[in-house]
């Protein structure tokens, strides 16, 4: 029997060296570029692909400012640290991408001498997240110790609620006829109203029901309920990523969350001429939820083009009985945050007139 065998022709260190630097630079969260002196892009790793919304493949050997017009400003910036051989460092510097996106970031310009021609390593360190770490752990806290004292004082109405119910059924015993049955009905009935409005304060109760989950299959089943609730002039607009493997979640309780959410968005829709509801699917990585670092996680937009949410009530808005409308209970979106954050994940919000977009955030994997 004849086998062939494959020589083996080993790798040279400079290759050896190339491939390992480029790894350990794909694996830095650090947005990190290379800039030739006329400033084409000659390098961008994983983390500048995601962060500046561009790919690799596009954008190598193209000038930086076509590729995201807004860095002209820093185009003196660039040739300065070129010229003088001296690093640069800006913060907190906001760039506009070309989705429409703005990004604030810290940026590092560190020239490299080179025979020919010097060439610049820039790394843009995004602020946005670590803002809104900040801002989104004091906003859990606060919203936490609120929620807290509303639960107390839901516990402490229910109580009385119990006793007046059942001096009523014992007086509908006593009297079967006439108006104090009518009274006692009333009274009844809207004591039950008033316990049910204190359940739904309370918030879900259950743990959840953990089994792997379709993340899909339940925006359209929202999609599904949403349209039969709507006006015929609704649209929906639908951009999933089908890569997204199944969640470890409670299909019910999650399913509950979105549809608050999109229903809530839906209402705000009431006076716009073309009402229209994107869900968009994208997996992140390295995002920290309430100081807690997961290496994946799924990201659920649901887009409205509604009139936004009123800068009075966004500080505010998931807690309960907080609604931008008369007839509202503002428990829709308060129960939605307390089912995401029962899954280890986070809901926010970003809103301006024309556009509102609810971002649910859960984490992939263990």
């Amino acid at each position: 029997m004849n086998i062939r065998t494959a020589k083996y022709q080993p790798s040279s260190p400079q290759e050896d060296s190339a491939a390992m630097n480029d790894n350990i630079l794909n694996n830095l969260n650090t947005a990190i570029l290379s800039l030739d002196h006329e400033l084409r892009l000659s390098y961008i790793n994983q983390a500048a692909e995601g962060l500046l919304e561009i790919s690799a493949k596009q954008s190598l050997g193209q000038a930086l400012t076509d590729l995201i017009p807004h860095t002209k400003t820093l185009q003196p910036v660039f040739y300065d640290a070129l010229q003088s051989g001296q690093p640069y460092t800006q913060r907190r510097t906001q760039i506009l991408l070309a989705s429409g996106t703005t990004i604030t970031v810290d940026i590092s310009i560190s020239p490299i001498a080179e025979e020919e021609w010097p060439r610049l390593l820039v790394e843009f360190s995004p602020q946005d997240r670590y803002l809104r770490i900040d801002r989104d752990s004091a906003l859990q806290e606060y919203q936490q110790a609120t929620r807290l004292m509303i639960r107390g004082l839901a516990h402490e109405i229910k109580n009385p609620l119990g006793g007046i119910r059942g001096a009523a059924q014992l007086l509908q015993q006593e009297f079967t006829t006439g108006e104090i049955t009518e009274y006692t009905h009333v009274i009844i009935e809207e004591t039950d109203r008033l316990t049910a409005l204190l359940d739904r304060l309370l918030g879900p109760r259950s743990i959840p029901n953990l089994t792997a989950t379709n993340i899909h299959e339940i925006l359209e089943r929202v999609r599904t309920l949403i349209e039969l609730e709507a006006d015929s002039n609704l649209s929906f607009e639908r951009d999933y990523d089908p890569s997204i493997p199944e969640i470890n979640a409670d299909p019910e309780m999650i399913m509950q969350a979105i549809l608050n959410i999109a229903r809530n968005a839906l209402q705000s829709l009431a006076k716009v001429d073309r009402p229209t509801i994107r869900l968009v699917t994208r997996t992140e990585r390295q995002f920290t939820i309430a100081s807690v670092r997961h290496r994946i996680v799924l990201r659920i937009d649901i887009i409205d083009n509604g009139p936004g949410i009123e800068e009075s009530l966004k500080e505010h808005l998931f807690l309960p009985m907080i609604s931008g409308r008369p007839e509202g209970t503002g428990l829709g979106l308060s129960m939605a945050h307390s089912i995401i954050c029962q899954h280890r994940g986070t809901l926010t919000f970003d809103s301006e007139p024309g556009r509102t977009m609810f971002t649910v955030i859960i984490p992939l994997g263990d």
